[in-house]
């Protein structure tokens, strides 16, 4: 079992993540910002892997702190879960519908971590959440990961656009980190 907890603690925030990418979909999401917690069980769920991450933030501010660091840890968590490479899979892609909304995302776990995101919001908040802070937590998240991101996602309902992305997400990150049955590191240079 490859189960790696993590903990971070700052004067803004106080965050714990359980992840377990063998495990199957078992989520608890305790952010304190309801639409995030949706936006995290769906990612978890659907991309198979378990999920406990309980954050409490200085929310009276907004919360921007909380999700970012919920980035941070959840990034930390995933560099544990990759290690050396040895045995995943490395690369994945996902293409989700929802609806009139498309996600579509490519990652590969190699160590380099870098987003590139396409797509907008329509309005400034998505839920009770300023549109601008989701493409932060990717950032925030795959930088600590050593993941490559390309996220995009299209369509007319806010909602929609956001849930797509992070299923499409959490079902990449689900299969670019199962393991193959091997030890070999998938990469030219033997190791990331």
């Amino acid at each position: 079992m490859r189960v790696v907890e993590v903990k971070r603690e700052t004067k803004e925030t106080k965050i714990l993540v359980k992840l377990n990418p063998d495990g199957k979909g078992i989520v608890k999401v305790e952010s304190g910002v309801p639409f995030f917690d949706h936006m995290l069980t769906a990612m978890a769920r659907h991309g198979g892997f378990d999920l406990t991450c309980t954050a409490k933030g200085d929310l009276h501010v907004d919360c921007h702190h909380t999700i970012e660091d919920i980035g941070i840890v959840l990034g930390d968590a995933v560099k544990q879960v990759i290690g050396e490479g040895r045995g995943i899979r490395r690369f994945a892609h996902a293409v989700i519908p929802m609806d009139e909304s498309l996600g579509e995302v490519a990652l590969d776990c190699g160590g380099r971590g870098y987003l590139v995101w396409k797509g907008a919001f329509g309005n400034k908040l998505v839920g009770t959440i300023p549109a601008d802070i989701f493409e932060h937590f990717f950032y925030s998240l795959c930088t600590r990961a050593g993941i490559t991101a390309h996220i995009s996602f299209s369509g007319k309902n806010d909602h929609h656009q956001c849930e797509a992305a992070f299923k499409a997400f959490g079902i990449s990150l689900g299969q670019a980190l199962a393991l193959t049955g091997d030890k070999k590191v998938r990469s030219t240079k033997g190791k990331f």
